[in-house]
């Protein structure tokens, strides 16, 4: 079975390689690691390159460049993955606030599943104990307003730690994925569910960034509240007989 893990990037230069080896000491076998950058002014997609001369076969690098943005870097990424053979696809934060090792606790439910979420709001998941009061409510209320708004039964909808099976990924249609930034997330689990794909919710613990700076602030998570609304307009007719294959 290969194991595709799909890492977006941007200013992740003191991480990425640190991610590769963590991922490659797992001992999963048949893994590849696609990093997708977006034109980093750090060095992140140079340091990929090198890796990737490094370890022929193992790493593999997508520069992108024009139009980017979180969102449209999966859409891609889950492309690529396909199109050169991968039977589960995960995709992951470059940071470490999903744990490496967590990897094949996921993709060990497939292909009993077509969607193993690493979960922070099911039972046994957690997050950063040190995260102040204000930002774990906040957190909370992003899962528990799009939830209730999409009627989504999976409890971490705004989670991007993820394996998927091929098959689901091909049945969905990628090019209706118009989402950018933390709302993507949202609205594949919502396009997910409406499909009637097998969700489930294994959990992790969610830590800090190992290092560097996040791209989560408030403006950020406010506007991906007011953008569920339209994802739910978007795609609220879907039915599992609208799979596309």
């Amino acid at each position: 079975m290969k194991v595709t893990v799909v890492i977006p990037t941007y200013n992740e230069v003191e991480n990425v390689e640190p991610m590769a080896r963590a991922l490659w000491g797992l001992g999963v076998p048949d893994l590849d690691i696609l990093i997708v950058d977006d034109a980093s002014p750090d060095g992140t997609g140079e340091v990929a390159d090198r890796l990737a001369a490094e370890n022929p076969g193992r790493l593999f690098v997508l520069h992108r460049s024009g139009l980017r943005g979180l969102g449209r870097a999966y859409v891609d990424g889950f492309r690529w993955a396909l199109a050169h053979g991968a039977d589960v696809v995960v995709q992951m934060d470059c940071d470490f606030s999903h744990d490496p090792n967590d990897v094949p606790r996921l993709v060990e439910h497939i292909p009993e599943y077509d969607v193993v979420v690493g979960s922070r709001y099911t039972t046994g998941g957690r997050t950063e104990e040190r995260w102040g009061v204000g930002r774990k409510i906040l957190s909370w209320w992003a899962n528990f307003y799009a939830r209730m708004i999409l009627g989504c039964r999976v409890r971490d909808i705004t989670a991007g730690f993820k394996a998927w099976r091929r098959g689901a990924l091909e049945g969905i249609d990628l090019g209706s994925i118009r989402s950018q930034g933390y709302v993507f997330q949202v609205e594949m689990a919502y396009v997910s569910e409406r499909l009637g794909y097998r969700v489930l919710e294994v959990p992790i613990y969610f830590r800090d960034r190992r290092a560097g700076h996040s791209k989560m602030t408030l403006p950020v998570q406010i506007e991906a509240a007011l953008r569920v609304w339209e994802v739910r307009w978007r795609h609220r007719h879907l039915q599992p007989l609208h799979r596309e294959a």
